[in-house]
Protein backbone atom coordinates (compact mmCIF):
# COMPACT_ATOMS: atom_id res chain seq x y z
CA UNK A 1 0.00 0.00 0.00
CA UNK A 2 3.05 2.29 0.25
CA UNK A 3 2.97 3.00 -3.48
CA UNK A 4 -0.34 4.83 -3.07
CA UNK A 5 1.06 7.01 -0.29
CA UNK A 6 2.38 10.19 -1.92
CA UNK A 7 4.56 11.12 1.07
CA UNK A 8 6.26 7.70 1.01
CA UNK A 9 6.77 8.04 -2.76
CA UNK A 10 8.31 11.53 -2.34
CA UNK A 11 10.53 10.41 0.54
CA UNK A 12 11.95 7.54 -1.53
CA UNK A 13 12.39 9.60 -4.70
CA UNK A 14 9.71 7.93 -6.81
CA UNK A 15 7.53 11.02 -7.09
CA UNK A 16 8.08 14.76 -7.13
CA UNK A 17 6.17 16.62 -4.47
CA UNK A 18 2.51 17.03 -5.28
CA UNK A 19 1.39 19.30 -2.46
CA UNK A 20 -1.00 21.83 -3.94
CA UNK A 21 -0.58 24.67 -1.45
CA UNK A 22 3.14 24.65 -0.78
CA UNK A 23 4.62 26.96 1.84
CA UNK A 24 7.15 29.57 0.63
CA UNK A 25 10.10 27.40 1.72
CA UNK A 26 8.96 24.15 0.04
CA UNK A 27 11.26 24.32 -3.02
CA UNK A 28 14.32 25.79 -1.29
CA UNK A 29 17.32 23.46 -1.36
CA UNK A 30 18.59 21.68 1.78
CA UNK A 31 21.99 23.36 1.34
CA UNK A 32 20.39 26.69 2.37
CA UNK A 33 20.05 25.38 5.94
CA UNK A 34 23.77 26.14 6.47
CA UNK A 35 24.30 23.03 8.59
CA UNK A 36 27.47 22.74 10.63
CA UNK A 37 29.90 19.94 9.83
CA UNK A 38 28.85 16.78 11.66
CA UNK A 39 30.77 14.92 14.28
CA UNK A 40 31.52 11.50 12.75
CA UNK A 41 32.44 8.34 14.64
CA UNK A 42 34.38 5.45 13.15
CA UNK A 43 32.94 1.97 13.79
CA UNK A 44 35.75 0.88 16.13
CA UNK A 45 35.01 3.65 18.68
CA UNK A 46 33.86 2.05 21.93
CA UNK A 47 30.50 2.82 23.50
CA UNK A 48 32.33 4.43 26.44
CA UNK A 49 34.37 6.69 24.15
CA UNK A 50 31.28 7.55 22.05
CA UNK A 51 29.42 8.68 25.19
CA UNK A 52 32.41 10.76 26.28
CA UNK A 53 32.83 12.37 22.84
CA UNK A 54 29.13 13.16 22.42
CA UNK A 55 28.91 14.68 25.90
CA UNK A 56 32.16 16.63 25.56
CA UNK A 57 31.22 18.07 22.16
CA UNK A 58 27.57 18.70 23.09
CA UNK A 59 26.00 16.40 20.49
CA UNK A 60 22.99 14.11 20.96
CA UNK A 61 23.78 11.96 17.93
CA UNK A 62 26.46 11.27 15.35
CA UNK A 63 26.74 9.27 12.13
CA UNK A 64 28.92 6.17 12.22
CA UNK A 65 30.94 6.03 9.02
CA UNK A 66 33.47 3.43 7.91
CA UNK A 67 36.86 4.66 6.67
CA UNK A 68 35.70 3.72 3.16
CA UNK A 69 32.96 6.33 3.51
CA UNK A 70 30.11 3.83 3.87
CA UNK A 71 27.48 5.24 6.22
CA UNK A 72 26.75 2.49 8.76
CA UNK A 73 24.10 4.32 10.74
CA UNK A 74 23.50 6.73 13.55
CA UNK A 75 24.42 6.54 17.21
CA UNK A 76 22.53 8.52 19.82
CA UNK A 77 23.61 9.36 23.32
CA UNK A 78 20.33 8.17 24.86
CA UNK A 79 20.32 4.83 23.02
CA UNK A 80 23.95 4.16 23.87
CA UNK A 81 23.42 4.92 27.56
CA UNK A 82 20.19 2.92 27.80
CA UNK A 83 21.73 -0.08 25.96
CA UNK A 84 24.69 -0.15 28.33
CA UNK A 85 22.53 0.33 31.44
CA UNK A 86 20.12 -2.41 30.32
CA UNK A 87 23.01 -4.83 29.78
CA UNK A 88 22.47 -5.10 26.02
CA UNK A 89 25.91 -3.61 25.37
CA UNK A 90 29.15 -3.16 27.31
CA UNK A 91 31.12 0.07 27.60
CA UNK A 92 33.95 -1.71 25.77
CA UNK A 93 31.77 -2.83 22.81
CA UNK A 94 32.22 -1.05 19.49
CA UNK A 95 29.67 1.67 18.88
CA UNK A 96 28.26 -0.37 15.97
CA UNK A 97 26.52 -2.56 18.56
CA UNK A 98 24.20 0.36 19.42
CA UNK A 99 24.02 2.01 15.99
CA UNK A 100 20.67 2.59 14.30
CA UNK A 101 21.06 1.20 10.80
CA UNK A 102 17.69 2.49 9.59
CA UNK A 103 17.97 6.11 8.60
CA UNK A 104 16.98 8.43 5.80
CA UNK A 105 19.42 10.23 3.55
CA UNK A 106 18.81 13.48 1.73
CA UNK A 107 21.00 15.37 -0.73
CA UNK A 108 22.08 19.00 -0.61
CA UNK A 109 20.14 19.62 -3.83
CA UNK A 110 16.91 18.10 -2.51
CA UNK A 111 14.09 20.41 -1.44
CA UNK A 112 13.05 21.34 2.05
CA UNK A 113 9.64 19.95 1.04
CA UNK A 114 11.17 16.50 0.61
CA UNK A 115 13.00 16.95 3.91
CA UNK A 116 9.71 17.88 5.56
CA UNK A 117 8.14 14.63 4.32
CA UNK A 118 11.07 12.63 5.73
CA UNK A 119 10.92 14.39 9.10
CA UNK A 120 7.23 13.56 9.51
CA UNK A 121 8.28 9.99 10.31
CA UNK A 122 11.98 10.18 11.18
CA UNK A 123 13.72 12.13 13.94
CA UNK A 124 16.58 13.12 11.64
CA UNK A 125 18.00 12.74 8.15
CA UNK A 126 21.64 12.39 7.17
CA UNK A 127 22.58 14.98 4.55
CA UNK A 128 24.87 13.43 1.97
CA UNK A 129 26.75 14.65 -1.07
CA UNK A 130 27.83 12.40 -3.93
CA UNK A 131 31.42 12.87 -5.03
CA UNK A 132 33.22 11.17 -7.92
CA UNK A 133 36.57 9.71 -6.92
CA UNK A 134 39.29 8.10 -9.01
CA UNK A 135 41.69 5.40 -7.90
CA UNK A 136 45.25 4.68 -9.09
CA UNK A 137 44.26 2.82 -12.26
CA UNK A 138 41.97 5.65 -13.38
CA UNK A 139 38.65 3.96 -12.70
CA UNK A 140 36.06 6.09 -10.98
CA UNK A 141 33.41 5.48 -8.38
CA UNK A 142 30.84 7.56 -6.55
CA UNK A 143 31.42 8.13 -2.87
CA UNK A 144 28.86 9.52 -0.46
CA UNK A 145 30.13 12.06 2.00
CA UNK A 146 28.21 12.98 5.14
CA UNK A 147 27.57 16.69 5.00
CA UNK A 148 25.42 17.02 8.09
CA UNK A 149 22.58 15.75 10.20
CA UNK A 150 19.29 17.62 9.99
CA UNK A 151 16.40 17.52 12.42
CA UNK A 152 12.91 19.00 12.50
CA UNK A 153 14.29 21.71 14.81
CA UNK A 154 16.78 22.75 12.10
CA UNK A 155 13.95 23.07 9.58
CA UNK A 156 11.70 24.91 12.03
CA UNK A 157 14.50 27.32 12.96
CA UNK A 158 15.17 28.09 9.28
CA UNK A 159 11.49 28.66 8.54
CA UNK A 160 10.88 30.86 11.58
CA UNK A 161 13.99 32.99 10.98
CA UNK A 162 13.18 33.53 7.33
CA UNK A 163 9.38 33.62 7.48
CA UNK A 164 8.03 35.48 4.43
CA UNK A 165 4.56 36.33 5.73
Amino acid sequence: SKFVNDKWMIKHGFLNDVQEHKPWWWNIKVQKLNLSAPLILLPEVSCQKAIEILQEKGYDQAPVVAESGLILGMVTLSNTLSSVLAGNAEFSDPVTKVTYDQFSKIGLEDSLGKLSCILENDHFAIVVHQQMQFNGNGSSFMKQMVFGVVTAMDLLTFVSRNDKK
